[in-house]
């Protein structure tokens, strides 16, 4: 039986599969905090929001190959496909540590390379 928070993650990403940033949204805590390992943090959904927004010039492609859940964490490994400004799509390996806050994805700790 798959955990409430791996559903909640599963249904963000399908928002995000999407385009739908405002629905991915509402899966965030309003104080989400999302730390990019070795490079930026972005603290609050209008930071996100911002984010999102020029990082994902268009949905990215995605493929996650693990996701493990463990009491208010997840964490995703997978693939990314993002395009970027100059309209090349470049893939990413990433690992994504979620931690679950009250039924929300309060905070990110994000390994890409």
């Amino acid at each position: 039986m798959k955990s409430n928070n791996k559903i909640i993650l599963e249904q963000a990403n399908a928002a995000v599969i999407r385009g739908d940033i405002e629905e991915f949204l509402t899966f965030c805590s309003d104080d989400t905090i999302w730390t990019f390992i070795g490079d930026k943090q972005l603290v609050g959904k209008e930071a996100v929001r911002q984010y999102i927004t020029k990082a994902y010039v268009e949905p990215p492609k995605f493929t996650v190959e693990i996701l493990i859940a463990e009491q208010d964490f997840v964490t995703a490994v997978g693939t990314i496909s993002l395009k970027n400004e100059e309209g090349n799509m470049v893939d990413y390996s990433y690992c994504d540590v979620w931690t679950f806050r009250d039924g929300k994805m309060a905070e990110l700790r994000a390994f890409v390379i």
